[in-house]
């Protein structure tokens, strides 16, 4: 990437954001602008102007005018275990008002391109095995943040018809690599103390991207001319069955895999029991995208393979372990 003009990146202290703003550091043409909720949020800034707001509030102290490319990395993000009263009323009010009011600042300042990083979930919670998702099938959100998610994409979509930015709608899958959280750490740690785990006969197919593929990505649209109001699913190209995932992973760890393989029948009738099917779901549930639109209008293929973003993923766990 050679881009020579103003990238401002929001929730650049997130696991995704992060990583974009890492990456886009490594070029010395470009100058980057950070937005944070938090001025106590520790950030690698080196050459990086770092702002604080909420993106509710009026952005005024913002530089936006001389703004080329917004990265939207910022959101409320799916909560495993939700605390508030009325939830999609909470995901309402940053991922889509947050995000539309940003957007709609970022237009009359004259930023060209808004890249905004929404979800799979706006596609939905899962496919029959062999039949992906594509980038521009009709939505079917099934919970309140995948909601919101799309209609901050109708809003943007909406706002580029009006005044002319150009947006581009990126929709990853899981997204794994250094440092990440939830299910996926859970994962390794069993892995890494050896803990047998009932999951050696799923026969279900997911797509995942490694977070070094989704930061490629976004780094490709940034310039790329045929990403004009484009949606686009993104994954490592290859579709991994939940048992072949743990087995990988344990070898990346350098363990044995312990997997029972106890049937996946068996599984969703427990989970089903404990009022855990959305677990269940992840877990022996199929959710499978097709990237090829993302691969022909960019001419883009995933430049890390799975194994190799695993390996990465298990080093970073296990000198996190060391400490």
């Amino acid at each position: 990437m050679s881009h020579q003009g103003k990238i401002f990146v929001t929730g650049a202290s997130g696991f995704v954001g992060s990583a974009v703003l890492e990456r886009l550091q490594r070029n010395p043409k470009a100058q980057v602008l950070a937005l944070v909720r938090n001025k106590y949020t520790r950030l690698s800034t080196q050459g990086v102007s770092v702002h604080i707001a909420t993106l509710e509030e009026s952005l005024e102290g913002v530089p936006l005018e001389s703004v080329d490319v917004l990265i939207h990395c910022a959101a409320r993000v799916h909560v495993m275990h939700e605390q508030a009263s009325d939830p999609l009323a909470e995901f309402r009010k940053v991922n889509v008002e947050g995000t539309l009011n940003f957007a709609r600042q970022a237009a009359a300042a004259g930023v060209r391109r808004f890249i905004f990083i929404s979800s799979i979930k706006v596609n939905g919670e899962g496919t029959p095995l062999g039949v992906p998702y594509l980038a521009d099938a009709q939505a079917a959100p099934a919970d309140p943040y995948g909601i919101s998610k799309m209609e901050a994409e109708q809003g943007l979509r909406a706002l580029a018809a009006e005044t002319g930015i150009e947006v581009v709608i990126i929709r990853p899958t899981l997204v794994y690599g250094p440092g990440v959280k939830a299910n996926f750490l859970n994962m390794m740690r069993w892995l890494h103390k050896g803990v047998p785990l009932p999951f050696g006969a799923i026969h279900n197919r997911r797509s995942l991207v490694a977070l070094d593929n989704l930061v490629d990505l976004i780094v490709t649209c940034i310039d790329h001319p045929a990403a004009t109001n484009q949606t686009f699913l993104v994954s490592d190209g290859e579709d991994l069955s939940t048992t072949e995932l743990l087995r990988r992973m344990a070898t990346a760890l350098g363990k044995p895999a312990r997997l029972l393989p106890v049937p996946s029948w068996l599984l969703e009738r427990g989970a089903a029991l404990l009022g855990k099917q959305a677990l269940s779901q992840r877990l022996c549930g199929s959710l499978q995208v097709d990237i090829a639109k993302t691969r022909e209008l960019l001419n883009w293929t995933p430049p890390v393979s799975v194994d190799e973003a695993l390996r990465k993923t298990a080093k970073h766990f296990l000198e996190q372990q060391s400490k």
